[in-house]
C-alpha cells in the first residue's frame, strides 16, 4: 500500500483494498484520508499509532484532503445512484448480474426443460439460504437489514419453506455482538438463521449436506435446485454437489428468498409468501426503511 506503489506521482498513490465483490472488482484503489483514520479509531487502533500514520502520510504527500490535486486517472466513471436497482448474480458465474425481477428468467434460460412447482420441492426450489461471511457480512447496514426483514416476517407469522436449509456465518464476532445488542439475532434465529460459525462456509462448499430427505428427492428426480447466498462465488458444484444453480445476493434478499422457497418468482411484483389466513405478503411489506 501507499509507498509500495512505485512509478506513480505522489498525489496519485493510494491504498489498495484486496477483493471487492460488491462491485465486481478484484481490488479497489482509494486514498488515505480522515475517514481511513476514523476507521482505525473505531476498530481499536492505538492513538499513537494513528498519529504516526497521519504524520507519515502527510509528510509523504499521500494524505488526501479537500485541497489535494485531482488524480490523473486513465478513465473516470460516473454513476447516478438513482439508476441503481436491486440485483442478483447467477446461476453459475459471479459476473452474471440480473435485475431482481429477471432472476427467474436467468434460471429458465439455463435450465429450459425444468418444470417448476413453487408449492413443493421441485426444479427451481431454494434448498440453501445462507448469509455467509465474505465482505457482505462486514457491512452493518445489510446485516441489520437482514435482521429487520426477519423481524417483520416473524411478526407476520412467516417461516422459510421446509426444504430450505438456512444458516448465518458472520465474518466477524463483532457482527454477532451488534445483532444481539439490537435484539435482531433472536428474530434471525426464529427464521432459522442461527449462527453456524465464523468465516468462510457456504461460499467454499462448507454448507454441509442437505437433509437426507431433501437430498434423496433431488437426486432421484434429478432436480435443478438452487442456493441463495451473500457470498462471492457461485460456480456449479462449489456450494453443494446436489445444487446446480447458485445466486449471489444481499443478506436481506437471502432471507426473502428463504420465505419464497423458489427462484421461480418475481420478488419485485409477486407475493413473497402468504400469512396463515391467506393474505399475500410482498417484499415491500417486510423490507426495512432507511
Amino acid at each position: 500500500y501507499g509507498p509500495g506503489i512505485t512509478g506513480m506521482p505522489l498525489a496519485d498513490r493510494a491504498t489498495i483494498a484486496n477483493m471487492a465483490p460488491e462491485y465486481g472488482a478484484t481490488c479497489g484503489l482509494f486514498p488515505v484520508d480522515e475517514e481511513t483514520l476514523r476507521y482505525m479509531t473505531v476498530s481499536g487502533r492505538d492513538e499513537s499509532h494513528i498519529a504516526l500514520v497521519r504524520d507519515y502520510y502527510t509528510k509523504q504527500g499521500l494524505m488526501h484532503t479537500a485541497d489535494s490535486p485531482v488524480a490523473d486517472n486513465s478513465a473516470t466513471l460516473e454513476l447516478d445512484l438513482g439508476t441503481v436497482q436491486p440485483s442478483v448474480a447467477g446461476p453459475k458465474r459471479p459476473q452474471d448480474r440480473a435485475l431482481l425481477g429477471q432472476a427467474r428468467d436467468t434460471f429458465k434460460a439455463a435450465f429450459p426443460d425444468a418444470v417448476c412447482d413453487s408449492g413443493n420441492l421441485s426444479n427451481g426450489s431454494v434448498v440453501i439460504a445462507a448469509i455467509t461471511s465474505c465482505t457482505n457480512t462486514s457491512n452493518p447496514s445489510v446485516m441489520v437489514a437482514a435482521g429487520l426483514v426477519a423481524r417483520k416476517a416473524r411478526a407476520l407469522g412467516l417461516k422459510p419453506k421446509p426444504w430450505v436449509k438456512t444458516s448465518l456465518a458472520p465474518g466477524s464476532r463483532v457482527v454477532e455482538k451488534y445483532l444481539e445488542s439490537a435484539g435482531l439475532q433472536s428474530d434471525l434465529d426464529a427464521m432459522g438463521f442461527n449462527i453456524a460459525g465464523f468465516g468462510c462456509t457456504t461460499c467454499i462448499g462448507n454448507s454441509g449436506p442437505l437433509p437426507e430427505d431433501v437430498s434423496s428427492q433431488v437426486r432421484e428426480a434429478d432436480l435443478a435446485v438452487v442456493s441463495v447466498l451473500s457470498g462471492n462465488r457461485n460456480f456449479e458444484g462449489r456450494v453443494n454437489q446436489d445444487v446446480k444453480a447458485n445466486y449471489l445476493m444481499s443478506p436481506p434478499l437471502v432471507v426473502a428468498y428463504s420465505l419464497a422457497g423458489t427462484i421461480d418468482i418475481d420478488l419485485s411484483t409477486d407475493p413473497v409468501a402468504h400469512t396463515q389466513d391467506g393474505q399475500p405478503v410482498f417484499l415491500k411489506d417486510i423490507w426495512p426503511s432507511q
